[in-house]
């Protein structure tokens, strides 16, 4: 059973889920979202004999923070150690996504293991847009200056869930509603101004040897394709896996799909028995 739990460190109040017990895999979530798209991952790896654990960064879900300078890394080690976690296996969507790389780079030893859902990576350049994607590119950043965070939240829900060159509203039902709550408490929740940038890793990537699963959605627009191509070209322990028919956030789109590969990985790492139940 999936718990709540709040961490106070310093002037923050971190908002965080939990279930099960055993080796810590500690969930990122996507820069659109918070913990709650994790949940369908949780319950079946706390299942399967593993600890699960999400929280929400600030800025995101219920975590409550002021607006002072912070660090997305320092906030995610001071997290692990009031967890009293030294190492895990940490699964990230997006941005998510580049701060365990960011962890990953820093605290080499601290990993067993990686899953990057469409990473983003700190320090990349901005994409050069195919002609066909501009069109929703261009409607991101008109409505962004519009302050109408329903309107906002709608595009974002078509580019980012839908996909870039899908239909808006492909993904309906309970999805879409969690995702549109989701995203709509972020873009209502006051700014934070003064975050500090990581140091980019685009030149050090390669170097991480974690053993790695990376996974994509062949809807999801194509920088965020061709990087995850590149990655499993440049990590030496890398193997990727494309989810077709998903986009940005093949994890909530379809856990049914998702899930297995994330079980099969975290059985291979640790050496457990697949659960039969």
């Amino acid at each position: 059973m999936i718990e709540p739990f709040t961490l106070e460190i310093d002037d923050v109040i971190f908002s965080g889920i939990e279930a099960g017990e055993g080796i810590p895999v500690v969930f990122l979530h996507a820069g659109v979202c918070d913990s709650r798209m994790w949940e369908s991952q949780m319950e079946v790896v706390a299942e399967a004999g593993f600890w699960a654990i999400a929280y929400d960064r600030r800025g995101f879900g219920g975590t409550q923070a002021p607006d002072e300078s912070f660090s997305h890394l320092e906030d995610f080690e001071a997290v692990l150690e009031a967890l009293g976690i030294h190492a895990a296996v940490i699964v990230a969507s997006s941005r998510g996504g580049a701060l365990a790389i960011d962890f990953t780079l820093a605290n080499p030893e601290r990993v067993a293991g990686l899953v990057l859902i469409g990473t983003s990576i700190s320090g990349a350049r901005r994409p050069v847009f195919p002609t066909e994607v501009m069109r929703i590119v261009h409607a991101m950043e008109a409505v962004s200056e519009s302050g109408d965070f329903d309107a906002i939240n709608a595009v974002e829900a078509h580019a980012w869930l839908d996909g870039p060159l899908s239909q808006s509203g492909r993904v309906s039902g309970p999805v879409r509603e969690l995702f549109k709550t989701m995203n709509g408490n972020l873009l209502r929740k006051p700014r934070l101004t003064r975050e500090e940038m990581p140091e980019s890793a685009v030149d050090d990537i390669a170097g991480i040897d974690t053993p790695t699963l990376l996974v994509s959605g062949d809807l999801d627009f194509p920088h965020v394709i061709n990087r995850h191509d590149d990655l499993s070209e440049d990590m030496e322990n890398a193997f990727a896996v494309v989810i077709e028919g998903t986009a940005h956030l093949p994890s909530l789109e379809r856990p049914d799909l998702f899930n297995p590969l994330l079980l099969e990985f975290l059985n291979t790492l640790t050496g457990a028995e697949p659960n039969e139940n």
